[in-house]
């Protein structure tokens, strides 16, 4: 397992952009796939961007699509989430989370071993 921390979320306005960022460390992180999750109150847990070990392969849920980017800079050990036009909808605690070594990247909560503690993130309307 690898040791994650998020940070950059807050309050926004309905419109604006956050950039959520997710630290690994304890671990391997360049053969690892990585995902982002979100979870609202009183919803489960759900995928929003997941990206492969060399940042060449990407995934959204459909929501996000043209709206959310994610990136990773594996010298730095990072994985980004850039959300842009954020919508009241997208309020949700955001968790970063790795595969294990050289499994490819999912949208399934399960297949993930490794979780941050989340990130907050409100928007206004």
């Amino acid at each position: 397992q690898v040791h994650l921390v998020e940070s950059g979320g807050g309050l926004v306005q309905a419109g604006g952009s956050l950039r959520l960022s997710c630290a690994a460390s304890g671990g391997t992180f360049t053969d690892r796939a990585m995902g982002w999750f979100r979870q609202a109150p009183g919803k489960e847990r759900e995928f929003v961007a997941n990206i492969n070990w060399s940042g060449g392969v990407t995934d959204y849920t459909d929501s996000v699509k043209g709206r959310f980017t994610i990136a990773r800079d594996n010298a730095e050990y990072t994985v980004y989430l850039q959300m842009n036009s954020l919508k009241p909808e997208d309020t949700a605690v955001y968790y970063c989370a790795a595969r294990g070594p050289w499994y490819n990247p999912t949208t399934i909560r399960d297949d993930y071993d490794s979780w941050g503690q989340g990130t907050q993130v409100t928007v206004s309307s």
